[in-house]
């Protein structure tokens, strides 16, 4: 197992791109990422940031209503991005069909994993917390195998 990234603290789009460059040399080992933090910590900032640098040409937005957009990379792989914030249970992630996701080692970016965590256990994930400091925000890393 190769030694985690960071932490990364400070503010500012240098940053943002370090994290997310970091986060990128991760996805051969993790196709599941997890994003958690209070509400405006930088989760879809820090998404969006991935995204560009995975080759994402559409809008990138948090899908909080829809639970999850698909976006294309720039290799033509799918890619998705989840915000569990407004889900009451696991059983809505159940319904969509979360475990196809989850199983189809595409790239999936989840905000608000805590939400249903459940669904995650046994699962290989590196999760990215980002906390509010005062140089800016704190980016750490851990993973779950």
């Amino acid at each position: 197992m190769s030694a985690l990234p960071g932490p990364y603290c400070g503010e500012g789009d240098g940053i943002i791109d370090a994290v997310a460059s970091a986060i990128l040399e991760q996805l051969s080992r993790h196709r599941l990422i997890a994003f958690s933090g209070e509400l405006g910590a930088g989760k879809t900032t820090l998404i969006k940031a991935l995204c560009k640098k995975l080759g994402v040409t559409a809008p990138v937005s948090s899908p909080t209503y829809a639970l999850v957009n698909e976006y294309t990379t720039g290799s033509g792989a799918p890619l998705y991005h989840f915000d569990w914030y407004r889900i009451k249970s696991p059983q809505e992630l159940l319904d969509i069909g979360i475990y196809e996701y989850l199983d189809s080692h595409s790239i999936c970016l989840i905000e608000w994993p805590s939400m249903a965590s459940e669904l995650l256990e046994g699962e290989p994930v590196l999760k990215v917390h980002i906390a509010h400091v005062p140089e800016g925000r704190c980016y750490e890393f851990s993973e779950d195998c």
